[in-house]
């Protein structure tokens, strides 16, 4: 599968709709995350998913593990083909998730993947401190994820700077989703840095990502579809070259 996730960062169905029109058959699917959620509701997860586009749902559930498991059942008819919950809400409420998600199967619906959200990528040590977290960011991610994959979770969203150490403690089946890739015209002409913990799209992949969350620089590009196959290709030459 294209590697490639598109974050669906605006602020209507008809610009998410014309966006994916745009790029269907360029990227692997799709990130729905608050702002188009909030915008626009489930409508808009279930619609895409019948168009047979992959969806990402990014909701970051967070919440006591039985009302974690009923948002997770209600994604699954939806539709949605991956989500994920807050890993710092704990074993209990991610292993919820992992066996609401194994509900869906048993009902005759595929079953989500189900992903933890480690450290967000706009958290740097010093804000990690001031929230009471005294690790490192890496060692927040390693202890985490490692957690996550007892509870049964599929895999972690986490940094790019952190997917090697996370490949290391995880094994080789550990999905890793994984934003803050930087690159692109758009990337050079924007001035909106709000992650702090970035790496290139090939980098990301030789360090052993699975996805890659991928938004201004190809939403923001001139020719998005254009920018979305040089990505790709970019992260799947990367992979080719380590075998």
């Amino acid at each position: 599968m294209n590697p490639i996730l598109i974050a669906l960062d605006v602020p209507s169905a008809a610009a998410a709709l014309a966006l994916t029109d745009t790029l269907r058959g360029s990227v692997g699917g799709y990130k729905i995350g608050s702002q188009l959620f909030t915008a626009e509701g489930p409508s808009i997860v279930r619609t895409l998913a019948e168009r047979g586009d992959k969806i990402f749902l990014d909701l970051k559930f967070h919440d006591i593990p039985n009302t974690v498991a009923g948002a997770v059942e209600s994604a699954s008819h939806l539709g949605a083909w991956m989500m994920n919950v807050h890993a710092s809400g704990g074993q209990a409420m991610m292993s919820a998730a992992a066996e609401a998600a194994d509900r869906a199967a048993t009902a005759g619906r595929p079953r989500p993947l189900m992903i933890a959200v480690t450290v967000l990528t706009s958290m740097s040590a010093e804000v990690l401190a001031s929230v009471g977290v005294h690790r490192s960011p890496a060692e927040q991610v390693v202890y985490l994820a490692l957690m996550a994959k007892a509870a049964g979770m599929d895999g972690v969203v986490a940094s790019p700077l952190e997917t090697a150490a996370i490949r290391d403690a995880c094994g080789p089946d550990f999905l890793i989703v994984t934003p803050g890739i930087r690159g692109g015209s758009a990337e050079q002409t924007s001035g909106r840095q709000d992650q702090s913990r970035t790496m290139a799209p090939g980098d990301a992949m030789r360090a052993g990502a699975s996805y890659l969350v991928v938004g201004r620089p190809i939403t923001g590009a001139s020719d998005p579809r254009r920018a979305a196959q040089d990505i790709a290709a970019e992260a799947v030459a990367s992979v080719t070259n380590l075998n």
